[in-house]
C-alpha cells in the first residue's frame, strides 16, 4: 500500500489531539503543525530573529518566544497575523515536506498532518483527503471556559474568529464527531481506519 498524506483539522476545542492519538495508536504517522511551529520559533532558530525584529518585546530574557504577549499582538489584528504567517508558514511548509518525504521513503502507509488552519491555509489542496473533527459550539464553549479557564464571552469570540464548522465540512472527506463520549469517538475513529486499510 503507497503511503497515503491525509489532513487533520477542525476548530477550537473539537478535540482534534484526541482524534489525532487514536490514528497514532492504530499505525498512523502523525505531523502535528503545532509543534512543528513551535520548533521553528525555538531558540537560535532564524525566525525567532526575524519575529523578534518584526514584533519588538515578544522575545523574552531568556531568549525565547514570549508566546501570550505574541498571541496579544495578533489575535484581534489580521495584518499582524500576516506578517506573523509570513514568517513562519513558509520554514513550517518545508519542515512538513521534509519529514512526509522521510515517512514515505520509509513506507508509513498513512501519514496525518495535523493543522488547526488546513483548510483556511488551502493546504488540504495538497492532502489525499480531509478528516475533520466536530463538536457542537456549547461542548467547544465548555472546554474552553473548563480547560483554559476563559469567559464565555472570551470563548465566543475564540470560536468566532475562526471559519465555521459548517463551511469546514464542505471540504471534509471524512468526519468524525467528537462530542460525545470519548467511547463513541473510538468508535468513529475505529471505522475510519477500517476505511483507509481497505482502501487500495
Amino acid at each position: 500500500m503507497a503511503s497515503r498524506l491525509l489532513g487533520l483539522t477542525g476548530s477550537i476545542s473539537t478535540g482534534k489531539s484526541t482524534v489525532s492519538k487514536m490514528l497514532v495508536a492504530h499505525g498512523a504517522a502523525l505531523l502535528d503543525a503545532d509543534q512543528i511551529a513551535r520548533e521553528v520559533v525555538a531558540k537560535g532558530q532564524p525566525a525567532l530573529l526575524e519575529l523578534a525584529a518584526r514584533f519588538p518585546g515578544v522575545v523574552g530574557p531568556d531568549g525565547t518566544l514570549d508566546r501570550a504577549r505574541l498571541g496579544e499582538r495578533i489575535f484581534s489584528d489580521p495584518i499582524e497575523r500576516q506578517a506573523l504567517n509570513a514568517i513562519t508558514h513558509p520554514r513550517i511548509q518545508a519542515e512538513v515536506f521534509s519529514r512526509t518525504e522521510a515517512l514515505i521513503k520509509k513506507g508509513v502507509p498513512v501519514i496525518v498532518y495535523d493543522a488547526p488552519l488546513l483548510i483556511e491555509n488551502r493546504l488540504h489542496e495538497a492532502m489525499e483527503g480531509v478528516i475533520l473533527v466536530t463538536a457542537p459550539e456549547a461542548v467547544q464553549r465548555q472546554r474552553l471556559t473548563s480547560r483554559d479557564g476563559l469567559t464565555d464571552e472570551q470563548a465566543r469570540a475564540r470560536i468566532a474568529s475562526q471559519l465555521p464548522q459548517e463551511e469546514k465540512k464542505k471540504f471534509a472527506t471524512w468526519i468524525i464527531d467528537n462530542g460525545g463520549t470519548l467511547a463513541h469517538t473510538q468508535l468513529e475513529v475505529d471505522r475510519l481506519w477500517e476505511t483507509l486499510r481497505s482502501a487500495p
